[in-house]
């Protein structure tokens, strides 16, 4: 059985996205675009109804190409244990109400037992004094975390 990996909206939206200006952006961009083309089948791809409706806002266009690399991920939905499990983590990560979707992410993929979350959200997820904490607190509440990481970090066997 492979890995079950969560993707996360930062990754649709990059791995879709027309080429950007801005170096970092640009270089998540390549990364993404090479993992998906040559990570991806090492791997579960799981996304969650969360994910689908943020890929669903904005530009009509850009929002087909996510939903249509969506199309193919199996969707997980939230469930009264994920819902409970989002305000803990934003009082004890200290987040903002503004990550609450952030954190609906991170609670989801917990929930249906992902080992991984591939995201580019490096403020609010993939941040080692935030993954510290959402740690602590998931196995507290007696769930295994899934790895908070980039696509950099969820390489294949790179010999």
């Amino acid at each position: 059985m492979l890995p079950k990996v969560y993707i996360e909206t930062t990754i649709v939206s990059y791995l879709t996205a027309w080429p950007a200006r801005e170096p970092v952006a640009l270089g998540h961009q390549h990364v993404t675009r090479d993992w998906w083309e040559k990570d991806r089948q090492d791997f579960e791809l799981y996304t969650s109804q969360v994910v689908i409706a943020e890929a669903e806002r904005g530009d009509a266009e850009a929002a087909r190409a996510r939903l249509s690399v969506l199309a193919g991920l199996t969707p997980l939905s939230a469930t009264a244990e994920s819902e409970a499990i989002v305000p803990i983590l934003l009082r004890e990560t200290s987040l903002p109400e503004s990550a609450l979707l952030d954190m609906s992410h991170v609670s989801i993929a917990t929930v249906h037992g992902m080992q991984y979350l591939l995201t580019w959200n490096c403020r609010h997820i993939a941040n080692a004094r935030t993954v510290r904490i959402v740690e602590r607190v998931c196995r507290e509440l007696g769930y295994e975390p899934p790895v908070l990481c980039t696509p950099d970090e969820l390489r294949g066997n790179l010999t």
